[in-house]
C-alpha cells in the first residue's frame, strides 16, 4: 500500500520534525503503484499551478510556496515561509 501525505508548516516536508504529523492536512492511500503515481501527478500538477516555488528530495519530497504567503513567528520575531509538503510514502 501506498500513501501521499500533504502537510503545511514552516519547514520543508523533509526535516519531519518531532511532531510534524500534527501539520498534515490530508492523507490519501492506494493499493497499487500505479494508482500513486496518477495520483501524485495530479497533485503535483495542481501544486504548481497554484505556488511559484518547489524543490524536493530524492523522488519522495516535495515542498510548494509562495513569496507571500508567510506568518509572524513571535519566538524568532520574524516573518516565516510557510511551505506545502508533499510526502509520498509506501506502507509496509
Amino acid at each position: 500500500m501506498y500513501q501521499i501525505i500533504y502537510m503545511k508548516a514552516d519547514y520543508e516536508p523533509w526535516w519531519m520534525f518531532e511532531g510534524w504529523e500534527s501539520n498534515i492536512v490530508a492523507t490519501s492511500q492506494f493499493q497499487s503503484e500505479q494508482e500513486l503515481q496518477k495520483n501524485l501527478e495530479a497533485t503535483l500538477n495542481s501544486f504548481r499551478q497554484k505556488y511559484e516555488h518547489e524543490s524536493s528530495k530524492n523522488d519522495k519530497y516535495y515542498a510548494f510556496w509562495t513569496d507571500d504567503e508567510r506568518e509572524y513567528c513571535e519566538a524568532c520575531e520574524d516573518d516565516i515561509q510557510i511551505y506545502h509538503g508533499i510526502i509520498v510514502d509506501k506502507l509496509i
